[in-house]
């Protein structure tokens, strides 16, 4: 090879290695303009998301789920029948309302001893609300019978078994609660084997079973007076169990675990709800404080009748605390009542 060609080759490798410099610089400058564009992009919605968190008073979650102003102001007050199962018959009863303009929600556990006969001079068994669960085959009947009971017109109810209870605890990691006493108690036929400790723990799902199922131990003894004995003790460890669940579920870390919860909904849970307008309230719900929840159970006294133990329900009371919880006229004839002495 000749010195003419050598210098002509060596010119030609500058010349390509400056046109794929140039193209290289292109490509940078193509890569820059599109990074800069989507930095642009994201600013734009970054800044629109921001303006609708804002308008929504922080509610990021809400946001994301495309909510805006109106849709809180759209949604009603929701009220759900919640029912849960033990050997076929439901010995947890409880009416849950939630309010997500106000931010306010209310409990009321309703004995499962409770008549609903139309004469307590033949009352049997079947006369018992819990009777009426029949292994979730018939949930209207008890809907229909908590509506008589307390003048409230629920439409909505829920059957959770207490494997999704199991379940969903053992999801968010367990619960903190403080057991109010020791509790021992077993029961081949019902397959119950209750052992716990009194005071503050961690629990998991099968100790938060046991400790909803306790009524009293082995050798009788059970709650305090002040706390409420048998019955009346499970049904108060019952709703202090579920807001202390809810406190837990809701929070950020548990985010996470979204998928397992739902899934352990759709395999335990049955409702008659939908779903898909039910979602909307998720947002809301995640923001309640949970140590404001009114709980209560329906007023009244156990008694014997024909020889079978009952809850006879006070009428007056009764009528007094639904309103205090859910509907609200108590209280607000109470202020008119106050401002007019003053």
């Amino acid at each position: 090879m000749g010195k003419h060609d050598k210098t002509k080759d060596e010119a030609n490798i500058q010349k390509n290695s400056n046109t794929d410099n140039k193209k290289k610089k292109k490509k940078r400058h193509i890569g820059l303009k599109i990074f800069i564009f989507i930095l642009i992009l994201l600013a734009i919605g970054g800044g629109i998301f921001a303006k609708k968190v804002y308008d929504l008073e922080g509610n990021w979650l809400a946001a994301l789920f495309g909510h805006n102003e109106e849709t809180v102001k759209n949604l009603d007050k929701l009220y759900i029948l919640a029912m849960g199962e033990s050997t076929g018959m439901s010995d947890t009863i409880i009416v849950c309302s939630y309010d997500p303009k106000t931010q306010e929600a209310s409990m009321l556990s309703i004995p499962r001893d409770t008549f609903i006969g139309d004469s307590q001079r033949y009352a049997t068994t079947s006369d018992k609300i819990n009777s009426l669960y029949n292994s979730g085959n018939n949930p209207e009947r008890t809907l229909e019978a908590v509506n008589e009971l307390t003048g409230l017109n629920i439409e909505n109810y829920i059957l959770i078994d207490t494997e999704a209870l199991v379940e969903l605890v053992d999801a968010i990691g367990g619960v903190q609660f403080n057991v109010p006493i020791d509790m021992k108690y077993d029961d081949n036929n019902q397959d119950l084997h209750v052992d716990l400790k009194e005071g503050w723990q961690t629990l998991n799902g099968d100790q938060v079973e046991q400790l909803v199922r306790f009524r009293h131990n082995a050798d009788g003894s059970t709650y305090s007076y002040e706390y409420g004995i048998e019955d009346f003790g499970r049904m108060r460890t019952q709703r202090e169990v579920l807001i202390a669940i809810a406190k837990q579920t809701i929070q950020l870390k548990n985010v996470t675990e979204i998928g397992k919860i739902i899934d352990i909904a759709e395999k335990y849970v049955d409702t008659n709800m939908n779903f898909k307008s039910l979602k909307d309230y998720i947002p809301y719900a995640i923001n309640i404080n949970t140590d404001n929840i009114k709980a209560e159970q329906l007023p009244g006294e156990s008694r014997y009748i024909n020889g079978i133990s009952f809850f006879l329900a006070d009428e007056e009371e009764t009528k007094k605390v639904v309103e205090e919880l859910f509907t609200g006229t108590t209280s607000v004839e109470e202020n008119s009542e106050i401002t007019n002495e003053i």
